[in-house]
Order: C-alpha cells, then sequence, then structure tokens
C-alpha cells in the first residue's frame, strides 16, 4: 500500500515539474517574439529549401515583382493596287503605308528605382514600351540595352521603392527541383504555373545563328505572353528569365525554355554599367564528343568539347590551346557540352583570365588565357595594322590593290566584320575613297571625318571588283 502510495506521489511531482518546464518555455519563446513600430507581433523564421512546404512562399513574394510590359509597333504594309489613284494623279501600284502593332509580355524588376529585365524579342522594333505593375499603375518605359544574342533587354521606369526578385546562382540549379513560372500569358497578368527542371543547357541554335544559348529547360506551363517573366526557386530566387517553348501550335505542349539567371545578371551588368554588353571571346570552333572521337583519343568520359580548330591571334591561340585538345574545365567549372562553355565565357569580360583544363594526347593539363573582346572600338588600332571601324578593319590600300583598280588613293576594308557597315551593304576589299564628300587616303582620316558627322556617315569607293559603289548609314 505505501509503495503504490509513493510511486502515485512520484509521478505526480513528474508531472508538475514537466507542465512548469513546458509553461516556463513557452512564455520565454513568447518574450523572444519581436514587437514591430505599431506594435504588431511577427517572428522570423531561417528555412532550408526542403523546408518550404509548397509554393506559397515564392509566390506572394515574387508575383508583384513581375511586370506586364505591353508594346507599340510600326510595320509597314503594302497597300492594295487602286485604279482611281493610278488614273487621276495619286500615285499607282502598291503604296507601303505604316500600322501600329500592339504586343506584350513581361518583366521582372530586378532593382527598387525601376530596372526591369525582359526578353529582347518582346520590345524589339518597339516605338513605345509601357510597363503596369501588379497594383495596375502604369508607366512608360525607356530602353536601356538590348542583347538580341541571348535574347535578353533591359528597361527601366521612372519609380523608386519598388518590390524585386533576387538574382540565384543558376549554377547550383538541379534536375527535378521544382521551379515556378510567373507572367501575363495571353494578358492573364499574375498567372502562377509550376514545374520541375527538366534538363539544363539546351540549345535550339539554327545554323548560321550567332546565338547564345544554355536554357533550362521545364515543364512549368509557359504560353504566349510570358516571355520575359520569372523562374523562380521555392526560395522566391530568380533562377531564369523564360524565353520561348517549343511547339508546333504555338501553345504550350509540354516544353518551355527561360534563360539561366547567371546569364542574365552578367548582360544586365553590362548594359547598366557600359551601355552594352562588353562579350569575351575563346575564338575556338568545337564539336561535342562523340563515342568514336572518345575512342580514337582515349577518353574516359564523354564529357567536355572537342577542339576543331582554334583562331589565329585569339585568346585560345595566344594561351596555347591547340586543335585535337578536348576542353573539360574552365575555372574547374566541368565543361559537359558546346552550350555549357558558351555560358561559362559568356561570364567573363574582355580582359578577364581564367584557367582551361584540357585534355592533350591523353595527358590533363592547365593553361592560362586571357579572353578578348569581339569588335574593338572605333579607331582602335589592331596588332595587324589595321584600324577598327563600324565592325570592320580598315588599312590605307595597298600599291597592288591601287594598281589593279587603277587608283591613286583610298583605304580598303580588309575585314569586315558584324556592324554598321554589313549593315549598309560594304563588302570585303572596298576601297574608300570619299567620306561625307571628303577624299581620303589614310584610315585615321577616315575616323577622323566620321566622328564630326553629326547624323549619317556616306561613303563612296570602288568594290573588289572595281565597280564605282556607295552605302551609307546612320550614327545613332
Amino acid at each position: 500500500m505505501r509503495k503504490s502510495i509513493l510511486v502515485v506521489a512520484i509521478s505526480v511531482l513528474l508531472s508538475g515539474l514537466t507542465a512548469y518546464a513546458i509553461a516556463n518555455n513557452v512564455t520565454s519563446d513568447r518574450e523572444k517574439i519581436p514587437v514591430a513600430t505599431d506594435g504588431s507581433q511577427y517572428r522570423t523564421v531561417n528555412l532550408e529549401e526542403t523546408d518550404y512546404p509548397d509554393f506559397t512562399y515564392a509566390a506572394e513574394s515574387c508575383v508583384d515583382a513581375v511586370v506586364y510590359v505591353s508594346v507599340t509597333v510600326k510595320k509597314q504594309i503594302q497597300q492594295s493596287f487602286d485604279p482611281f489613284e493610278f488614273f487621276f494623279g495619286y500615285g499607282g501600284g502598291q503604296v507601303p503605308k505604316e500600322r501600329e502593332q500592339k504586343g506584350s509580355g513581361s518583366g521582372v524588376i530586378i532593382r527598387p528605382d525601376g530596372y526591369i529585365v525582359t526578353n529582347n524579342h518582346v520590345i524589339d522594333g518597339a516605338t513605345t514600351v509601357q510597363v503596369t505593375l501588379n497594383n495596375n499603375k502604369t508607366y512608360d518605359a525607356t530602353v536601356i540595352g538590348t542583347d538580341e544574342a541571348t535574347d535578353v533587354a533591359l528597361i527601366k521606369i521612372d519609380a523608386e521603392g519598388l518590390p524585386t526578385i533576387p538574382f540565384a546562382d543558376s549554377d547550383k540549379l538541379r534536375l527535378g527541383e521544382w521551379v515556378i513560372a510567373i507572367g501575363s500569358p495571353y494578358n492573364l497578368r499574375s498567372t502562377i504555373t509550376a514545374g520541375i527542371v527538366s534538363a539544363k543547357g539546351r540549345s535550339m541554335t539554327q545554323p548560321g545563328e550567332f546565338k547564345i544559348e544554355s536554357f533550362i529547360q521545364t515543364d512549368a506551363v509557359v504560353n504566349p505572353g510570358n516571355s520575359g517573366g520569372a523562374l523562380v526557386n521555392k526560395k522566391g530566387e530568380l533562377v531564369g528569365i523564360n524565353t520561348m517553348i517549343y511547339s508546333q501550335t504555338g501553345s504550350y505542349s509540354g516544353y518551355s525554355f527561360a534563360v539561366p539567371s547567371n546569364i542574365v545578371s552578367k548582360i544586365v551588368s553590362d548594359l547598366i554599367d557600359f551601355g552594352s554588353v562588353k562579350r569575351a571571346v575563346l575564338g575556338i570552333t568545337m564539336s561535342e564528343i562523340t563515342e568514336e572521337t572518345a575512342k580514337e583519343l582515349k577518353l574516359s568520359s564523354m564529357d567536355g568539347v572537342y577542339i576543331n580548330e582554334v583562331s589565329a591571334g585569339s585568346a585560345a591561340d595566344k594561351g596555347g590551346l591547340k586543335k585535337d585538345d578536348v576542353l573539360i574545365a574552365i575555372d574547374g567549372a566541368k565543361i559537359t557540352n558546346a552550350a555549357s562553355v558558351q555560358e561559362k565565357v559568356n561570364g567573363y569580360r574582355p580582359g578577364d583570365n581564367a584557367t582551361l583544363t584540357i585534355i592533350r594526347n591523353g595527358v590533363k593539363k592547365d593553361i592560362q588565357v586571357t579572353f578578348q573582346g569581339t569588335v574593338s572600338e572605333t579607331g582602335t588600332l589592331n596588332e595587324d595594322g589595321s584600324v577598327s571601324f563600324y565592325g570592320c578593319k580598315i588599312k590605307k590600300a595597298s600599291n597592288e590593290t591601287l594598281a589593279r583598280l587603277n587608283l591613286k588613293r583610298g583605304v580598303e576594308i580588309v575585314s569586315l566584320g558584324s556592324g554598321k557597315l554589313l549593315d549598309a551593304g560594304a563588302s570585303d576589299g572596298f576601297v574608300i575613297l570619299y567620306v561625307n564628300d571628303q577624299p581620303v587616303s589614310k584610315p585615321e582620316e577616315v575616323v577622323e571625318i566620321a566622328k564630326k558627322a553629326k547624323r549619317a556617315v556616306y561613303i563612296e569607293g570602288v568594290t573588289a571588283n572595281g565597280r564605282s559603289s556607295y552605302f551609307a548609314f546612320g550614327k545613332e
């Protein structure tokens, strides 16, 4: 009997102590709850990515930073033949007329002072760009810069204190990871869909195109109007900008693609800091590793890219890269295919250094390279003695060229790259005789006259086959 009473007493005592400890702990926790200036209480939480139970946090914290972008584009159309106009003197045949077309897409606010990233194809050719926030306020937007190669554009509105989405490190994105897409498909603003990362490093480049593509593929539903919108992870961080879908109908068919945030971040930074993209160039032609190549070179895996050609004078050439090398890493980052090389090199600027890990004759080795730029600034003296001029290289015409074309003086286009001259119709071997009606005999004269021109540059000369020709381009 006494033993039973003792057991009961001990049990009651332990229960009381336990209750006291729990109550004391709750009271202690309550004392730690922060109090806002308006008297309301709130809690701060620190969750690991695996602790986010659903998409509510990411959706609610990001939706206000995704905007609706509307554009106006003027396009020329051909008016059908009107006999009355023909017979009564108003003109004849088809007459081009301008017609305004409306378009729309999405954008992501990346800075509180109004900087917004979207797709280049959303605002390409637009005469007006407007941005509507999630609170229905509408602003006129200014185009800060565009990059066709990555399909990224940066616009700005005159506003402060805007909500933003922070950039994530897209290199850390994992296959199968949950993501959400936020945008305005079919003008349905602030639409949120979810999916997983289906693949990384996708490239959709067509032959002859210069594109930098290493897309994130996802099965989150994306439709027309989502372009320029956000692809976000569960922590509410920007991992990509939605840019395209793969479909034969024009609507979602299970595959959508986004530009990785690491590419977007670098492009945007360049556009803000320099007004244009400072793109690093390695100077190689590469191809994927095939089973045949791997067997021939005795490679242990098919990761990396095979170097088909190294451009003379390029960063790769100066660094010691050779044909038949296999590039397997850049600054320790693993290279799996050509798209991963493009993505990695895109993160550098001209003048930056990097360590390339290669396999040569079965031996792994590191080489150092200093990246070069795409096109030198107009007026820059190049190593070969030529002078850069709006995307091309010009030199004083040689005596042989002058004799062949029966000329006394002139400046020859020795290398025609992408730029204003190519767009205007220039050709390799063209000899410039006059710039804005002034005779020229040296590259420096061409550059100086063009620099003084207020609006346009008019060039006269002779083609490589001796035919007189001319072209012009605007400076803006």
